[in-house]
C-alpha cells in the first residue's frame, strides 16, 4: 500500500529537557502518542541522527567542535543559542536534524502512483543557527543540513524553504544567501526577535496583524515560492503567530491558522509539488494549544496526500 511508508519522524531523544525554559520540548512526544494512535497506515519511523559528515555540509568544523565543547559546561550554551547544552541536548539536536533528512527524503520520494507528497519530522525548524554559530534556542539548522543532504544526493535540484515561524528564519537566510537554487521566504513579525538577515524574500507584518493581512502577505509568498518552480518546499510551520502565543504578536486565531496550512498544501501538493514540514516555534501557556495547531498542520497535510 503506498500511504503505509513512513510520513512522520520522531525519537525519544528529541525530549530534551529543558526545565522552566520557555521552550515546550514536550510538544515532540505528545504529538507522536496521538499520530501513533490515530493513523494506523502511516507508522512514525525513529530516524538515525545526523553525523558529522552530513553536519558538515551546512556548519563549519569549528562550529560543531565549540558545541561538543560545550557539553562539559552545559551553561556555556547560554552564551551560544539561549538554552543549556548536555550531552543529551546535543543529542537530540542530531536526532532531529536527522529526523528532518529522513522526511525530506520521504517527501521526495514517489510511491506507488508515482508521486511525491507530505512528510513531516515532529521536532525540528530550527532556524535561528547559523552556519558559524547557535542562537535563539537553535543548536543546529535542520533545514540547511537536510536541504543540502538531498541535493548531494540527487534526490533535488532546487527548493524553496516557506518559514511561517513568528520569528524571521534568519539562520537560514544566511545559510543560503549565496545559493540560486534555494529560495528562501519568511513571513514574520517586523518588530520581534531576531536582528534581521536578508531573505530572498521578506514579508514582516506589524504588531498585532491578525488574518486579513497574514493571509495576505501568504498569497504574496505563496505565488514568489511556486514561480521559483522548485522540486521540494520545506514548510516551517512554527505555531507562535497564534494570538496566545507568550514569544510572539500576531493575532492568528485558530481558523487563521488553518487556513493558512490549507493555502500552503492546496498550493504545492495541490500542483505535484512535495512538501516536508518541520515544526519549528510554538509559546502559548497551555502546550495543549500548540499541539493543537501542530496537529492541526499535520492532519491538513495528510488530506492531500492519501
Amino acid at each position: 500500500m503506498a500511504g503505509s511508508r513512513a510520513r512522520f519522524f520522531y525519537d525519544e531523544a528529541y525530549d530534551i529537557s529543558w526545565k522552566g525554559h520557555a521552550f515546550p520540548c514536550g510538544k515532540y512526544r505528545c504529538l507522536a502518542r496521538i499520530l501513533a494512535a490515530e493513523e494506523s497506515r502511516r507508522k512514525v519511523a525513529p530516524p538515525v541522527p545526523a553525523g558529522r559528515e552530513d553536519l558538515l555540509l551546512a556548519h563549519e568544523a569549528s562550529y560543531l567542535d565549540r558545541l561538543e565543547a560545550m557539553t562539559a559546561d552545559p551553561d556555556q550554551g547560554w552564551f551560544e543559542f539561549e538554552a543549556p547544552c548536555t550531552p543529551e541536548v546535543l543529542d537530540g539536536f542530531f536526532a532531529m536534524t536527522g529526523g528532518t533528512i529522513a522526511a525530506g527524503r520521504a517527501a521526495v520520494a514517489r510511491n506507488r502512483s508515482g508521486k511525491p507528497g507530505f512528510a513531516v519530522n515532529l521536532g525540528g525548524g530550527f532556524h535561528h543557527a547559523f552556519p558559524f554559530k547557535g542562537e535563539g534556542f537553535c543548536a543546529v539548522n535542520d533545514i540547511a543540513v537536510m536541504l543540502r543532504v538531498l541535493r548531494k544526493e540527487g534526490a533535488i535540484r532546487r527548493a524553496a524553504v516557506l518559514d511561517l515561524d513568528v520569528h524571521q528564519g534568519n539562520g537560514t537566510a544566511v545559510h543560503f544567501a549565496r545559493d540560486s537554487w534555494c529560495f528562501t521566504c519568511s513571513i514574520h513579525q517586523e518588530r520581534n526577535y531576531p536582528i534581521k538577515q536578508r531573505s530572498d524574500l521578506d514579508l514582516g507584518l506589524p504588531d498585532g496583524a491578525d488574518n486579513g493581512p497574514y493571509l495576505e502577505a501568504l498569497g504574496k509568498a505563496l505565488a514568489a515560492c511556486m514561480d521559483f518552480h522548485p522540486d521540494l518546499l520545506c514548510y516551517v510551520a512554527g505555531a507562535d503567530p497564534y494570538e496566545n502565543d507568550r514569544l510572539g504578536g500576531l493575532a492568528l486565531d485558530l481558523a487563521g491558522l488553518a487556513e493558512r496550512d490549507r493555502r500552503v498544501f492546496d498550493a504545492f501538493l495541490g500542483r505535484g509539488v512535495p512538501v516536508v514540514a518541520v515544526l519549528a516555534g510554538g509559546y502559548a501557556e497551555r502546550e495543549e494549544e500548540v499541539v493543537a495547531i501542530h496537529l492541526r498542520m499535520i492532519r491538513e497535510g495528510l488530506a492531500r496526500d492519501p
